[in-house]
């Protein structure tokens, strides 16, 4: 594969497997952004549709759940929550399509649209589907959900998927990754790998996050596999009739009972735990407030409660109700919501978890939250089951709330936060188009008599360098997919894994291999790594040495030398805060616990003679040192400061390279005057210690701070060094 193709596969761009249709075949009950979407999702062939409620995904899901059907000639079949299929069923009868309702495999025997609740899957054989449609597609947010991983089982292998819901991933940025798995964009664990990072912390463990500079990748990369919009106009398409009305909020806050803690208020943050207790405790209260805000109206309500006791005590009281419970029967849970969306009850009185998705009641502008609980996505669905496009009224949401609640509020408040940044996010990538496009620094040179700095692609700038004229190259590589330094696809650092590092770093050993001389030397600073319990699942060292070692031989070198560096494990562990160095962890379990990683220098030779002999008079005492295979008295601190380097959206970077294991190998394989390459310059290690000692300098440096840092760390290795007049 040639180099360009290989950047291309970096770029984490889903490919298109699906077919084309025209805008013109589809069904013309359809809108135009509608049709956009079903042509688009088609053409991708497993594809995501998050689109806010009310924008028609029931019509979309349908549309292209037929032209699969169609195209195929074989059957599809479509997954909903609850009550839902009825809804869906009647739609499909608008567009001219009959689907049919399945509880197992036994009436699937004609092709055609199909339809079931998540519950009965398990029941279902699938393999006769073509495609799949995952209405309410959050339901796949759960990391280690039984349904979750049945989904993924059963449909692994289904050549069309869609997924369709308002909310993909209401509390975490992490939760897309469920989405990603099962269109098999990438797996959850590689997304984290890619996009995210771990912020490690002693008392609370591993908690990831958007890397800083991952952030536009991250929603681009979601804009190759999914569409997510709020309003027809993020798409170009005419909006003005999908406004809402006003949505209000109106709070009705009970005052608890004083609580005999020595405080003189009560605490405003009901703790997790102690939240069904509280709800208990102010039960009556909140449904006497539930009651005569229904009671004072002869509008229709949505009564949204947490407890079989709350819909029991309010059935009594409040005239032309009618509860939906968990207890129900499927044919009377979907007999009654139906009922309710055509006005034949005043009050519906339900949980969030059996009617928050799917349904629609735009007959009723009038909502009451009997208690809140820490859910933004069950709080955020049900008020869309009234407030969707199609509304004409003002919607009213009354919240009981107690004054021992805050932090619920707070929460989901927070989680709110989140989701329309991922709208505002993911409509930025709709404006960019689909296709991520990567903004590459044009390449700059910095010459001097005494040095060469390059901004740009260290393995397309190595190429360009003439075969065989090249004394001695050191460098500090990427330490595999260890730290990554910028979302660039020439950035070595910016990988999957190591496979993929290790499969771009090739590129480059075999253009060194060519431009070092015959009988010279390329030597490599190096760590070991290890992996991460939350991406891969398991502590381990990586044997990256192994796999350098082996990946140069390949290549043509011989594995010439190796010198271990020794670090001190206190120090890795404060900067770092693995808890596998930590002397705690022996007190917990010793079974976690590993020694520290010490770094190395690695030499490999290029077969051949040299025909330049390298003398530079190392004194017998400092040769003992030099010769000694663990090198235990390099000061970690002696290193250039490469935090002036850094960007603001930088993440973390393990500390540069001591100077001093530099020098000891330019003084062995190295003579005065020759020319030291540097791939990896960063902010000039390398360059600087050449200047220092009387070589010349050639260096590449992807990161554009990183170049202009190293310009000045050059610049005063001159300064500092004038009296080497010879070079």
């Amino acid at each position: 594969m040639q180099y360009k193709d290989f950047l291309e596969t970096k770029i984490k761009n889903h490919i298109a497997t699906g077919f084309s249709v025209s805008l013109e075949s589809l069904n013309n009950k359809l809108f135009d952004f509608q049709k956009h979407c079903v042509q688009l999702a088609l053409k991708q062939g497993k594809y995501a549709l998050f689109e806010e409620c009310g924008l028609g995904k029931t019509f979309q899901q349908i549309e292209w759940a037929y032209q699969v059907m169609k195209y195929t000639n074989k059957s599809v079949i479509i997954l909903t929550p609850l009550a839902v299929s009825g809804q869906t069923i009647k739609e499909g009868e608008k567009l001219g399509y009959k689907i049919t309702k399945i509880n197992n495999d036994k009436n699937q025997t004609e092709i055609g649209l199909y339809i079931t609740n998540y519950e009965q899957l398990e029941n279902l054989d699938v393999s006769c589907f073509s495609g799949v449609v995952l209405d309410e597609s959050s339901i796949l947010k759960n990391y280690s959900g039984a349904l979750k991983e049945l989904i993924l089982e059963k449909f692994t292998y289904t050549s069309y998927k869609l997924c369709c819901t308002a909310t993909p991933s209401p509390n975490d940025e992490l939760e897309i990754g469920n989405h990603a798995e099962f269109l098999n964009v990438c797996t959850s664990k590689d997304m984290r790998s890619i996009f995210f990072t771990t912020d490690k912390d002693i008392i609370n463990g591993q908690k990831y996050r958007l890397k800083k500079h991952s952030i536009k990748e991250f929603y681009s990369w979601i804009g190759s596999w999914a569409t997510m919009i709020s309003n027809p106009s993020d798409l170009g398409f005419n909006g003005d009739s999908y406004l809402l009305p006003n949505l209000n909020f109106f709070e009705t806050k009970i005052i608890t009972d004083k609580k005999d803690n020595g405080m003189l208020f009560n605490d405003e943050s009901v703790s997790a735990i102690g939240f069904n207790k509280e709800l208990k405790l102010t039960m009556v209260d909140r449904m006497n407030e539930v009651i005569k805000i229904v009671n004072a109206s002869s509008e229709p309500f949505i009564i949204w409660i947490k407890h079989n006791e709350e819909g029991e005590y309010l059935r009594k009281l409040i005239p032309d109700s009618i509860e939906v419970s968990g207890s129900d029967k499927i044919e009377n849970k979907e007999k009654n919501l139906l009922g309710f969306a055509n006005n034949e009850f005043r009050v519906l009185i339900t949980k969030a978890k059996i009617a928050q998705f799917g349904l629609n009641f735009q007959n009723c502008n009038n909502q009451v939250f009997a208690s809140l609980d820490f859910s933004f996505e069950g709080t955020y669905q049900a008020i869309r089951r009234s407030y969707r496009f199609g509304q004409k009224n003002e919607v009213n949401i009354f919240l009981i709330t107690t004054d021992t609640m805050q932090n619920v509020i707070d929460s989901i408040q927070t989680k709110e936060q989140k989701f329309k940044n991922m709208q505002n996010e993911m409509r930025i990538a709709l404006l960019g188009g689909i296709k991520m496009q990567k903004e590459i620094t044009e390449n700059r040179k910095h010459k001097t008599e005494n040095y060469e700095l390059t901004l740009g692609d260290c393995v397309e700038e190595v190429s360009k360098l003439e075969e065989n004229s090249i004394d001695y190259s050191f460098f500090s590589p990427p330490f595999g997919a260890l730290y990554v330094f910028s979302d660039n696809p020439k950035d070595m650092s910016n990988v999957m894994n190591n496979d993929e590092f290790l499969q771009h770093f090739k590129y480059l050993v075999k253009e060194l291999f060519r431009v070092i001389k015959t009988g010279r030397l390329v030597s490599i600073h190096m760590m070991q790594s290890t992996t991460l319990l939350g991406r891969d699942g398991f502590y381990s060292i990586v044997d990256f040495r192994g796999d350098l070692i082996r990946l140069f031989q390949s290549c043509g070198f011989y594995f010439h030398a190796e010198n271990m560096i020794r670090k001190d494990p206190k120090t890795a562990a404060i900067r770092t805060k693995n808890r596998q160095l930590m002397h705690g962890t022996t007190k917990k379990d010793s079974s976690i616990v590993r020694p520290g990683l010490a770094d190395y220098i690695l030499t490999f030779k290029k077969p051949g003679e040299n025909e330049v002999p390298i003398v530079n008079n190392i004194p017998f005492d400092l040769w003992c040192k030099i010769a000694e295979p663990v090198w235990i008295d390099i000061n970690e601190g002696d290193t250039l400061d490469y935090r002036k380097g850094r960007e603001n959206n930088d993440e973390r970077h393990i500390t540069a390279t001591q100077l001093q294991p530099i020098e000891w190998c330019y003084m062995m394989w190295c003579n005065k005057g020759e020319t030291v390459l540097s791939p990896f310059s960063g902010v000039g290690s390398e360059g600087y210690q050449a200047l220092k000692m009387g070589r010349k300098y050639k260096g590449i440096e992807l990161k554009e701070s990183y170049f202009e840092q190293s310009i000045k760390n050059l610049d005063m290795a001159l300064n500092e060094n004038r009296q080497l007049s010879f070079i």
